[in-house]
């Protein structure tokens, strides 16, 4: 499923983002985030931060750096890896 939206992400990367001006208020742009938030936390999480990071898409937001948070591994899974 993940690589559906990846796939749309980049169809709109290469078809439809290269007609349109470059008015992003972030680095790294929309697209590029939502891509590397699919890529690191899947469906769900990655339309959750995508569909955050959109929203911030207005013109009373300051913008800036926003780069896609790093995963963090739970306590119970490291504990699970170390018993094997």
């Amino acid at each position: 499923m993940k690589y559906i939206f990846m796939f749309l992400i980049k169809f709109y990367q290469k078809a439809i983002s290269p007609f349109t001006p470059s008015t992003c208020r972030f680095y790294p742009t929309c697209s590029a985030y939502s891509l590397e938030a699919f890529q690191k936390f899947g469906v769900i999480k990655g339309a959750y931060l995508s569909i955050k990071r959109i929203s911030k898409c207005h013109p009373f937001h300051p913008g800036g750096v926003d780069y896609v948070p790093e995963k963090i591994e739970s306590p119970l899974k490291r504990r699970y890896k170390r018993k094997k």
